[in-house]
């Protein structure tokens, strides 16, 4: 989640990134091309698409933040909501006062688990059956946060929800139960008065470590995961990420892609930190917000939270070497 509003309380424009200089590419072939819109979304019904994850068959599921709805875009980009999260008559939630669907994680069965934030009871992770149906609610979260990013650790059993309000990272039993309060601190925090007041967004599992990005403070961190399950010391792995939002690993390196929300921008943000812009407006991105990726496809969506103007799915061509298995 980015630092977004409702319409009439919208950051402004945060200032492009000074970029780094960058190494030599290994290759002639860019890391992303044939970047392209592949399908438009309904602005006025509320189909600000939070988050993305990729299926099968180049299908993806997004999370309708306003909507309040899980939703497959097919093959053919046609839209068919999947779940809809039920209503709330006095949304409470911090920053935004609306009920919103946030992270979206997909288990290999194709369950889906997704951050719900209503200020109330009903705050919190909620599973979708595969294929769509019935939402159910596995893990309440304080109704005073703002559970943003989920990723799954699906080898371990545990989800992880990234709180941009309370600043910090919960950590849920796959099949649902008591959440835990996994990583906190002043790395995963928001900054106070700042425009947006999201601390830690995005959030990813990889190599043992879970990685967040913080939107107030542009950083990516990494906090390592020990054999005990408890966090390790968090460590910053990129800074100056202005409005970083989510954020994916396009191969089994550190290598990142990550969404910059208000320049409406996707950088690749290399291990030792040094980043490159590699998708811009120009290609169609409407405020960014999260990626996924299946084999050589990268799936981009785009809320149009500040822009107002074309929340879409975009999807481009990764380098070969970064095929995932």
């Amino acid at each position: 989640m980015p630092r977004f509003p409702r319409a009439a309380v919208v950051a402004p424009a945060a200032l492009v990134i000074g970029l780094l200089a960058t190494a030599p590419a290994a290759s002639d072939e860019p890391l992303v091309s044939n970047a392209r819109v592949v399908a438009h979304f309904d602005l006025a019904a509320g189909q600000t698409p939070e988050n993305v994850v990729a299926e099968r068959g180049g299908s993806v599921d997004v999370s309708f933040a306003f909507a309040r709805q899980v939703a497959r875009v097919t093959r053919e980009r046609r839209v068919r909501v999947l779940a809809t999260l039920p209503p709330e008559r006095s949304p409470r939630t911090p920053l935004l006062n609306s009920a919103v669907t946030l992270g979206l994680a997909r288990a290999h069965d194709g369950t889906l688990y997704v951050n719900y934030a209503t200020g109330t009871h009903r705050t919190g992770i909620w599973r979708v059956p595969a294929g769509g149906g019935t939402p159910e609610q596995i893990a309440e979260l304080p109704s005073d946060g703002l559970p943003n990013g989920l990723a799954l650790d699906e080898r371990h059993g545990v989800l992880y929800a990234a709180d941009s309000v309370l600043g910090t990272v919960w950590r849920v039993p796959q099949a649902g139960g008591t959440p835990t309060a996994w990583a906190t601190g002043s790395a995963l925090a928001h900054l106070p008065g700042a425009a947006g007041g999201f601390g830690a967004n995005g959030i990813k599992v990889h190599k043992d470590a879970v990685w967040v990005t913080n939107s107030d403070l542009g950083t990516l961190l990494r906090i390592p995961v020990g054999e005990d399950g408890t966090a390790g010391p968090v460590e910053t792995k990129a800074t100056g990420l202005a409005g970083v939002d989510d954020f994916v690993f396009p191969g089994h390196s550190d290598l990142v892609l990550a969404a910059l929300n208000p320049s409406n921008e996707v950088v690749q943000v290399r291990p030792d930190g040094t980043c490159a812009t590699v998708l811009t407006v120009q290609e169609g991105l409407s405020n960014p917000t999260s990626l996924a990726v299946r084999g050589r496809d990268l799936y981009v969506v785009g809320a149009a939270y500040s822009t107002q103007r074309d929340p879409n799915l975009l999807k481009a061509r990764l380098r070969a070497h970064f095929v995932r298995s």
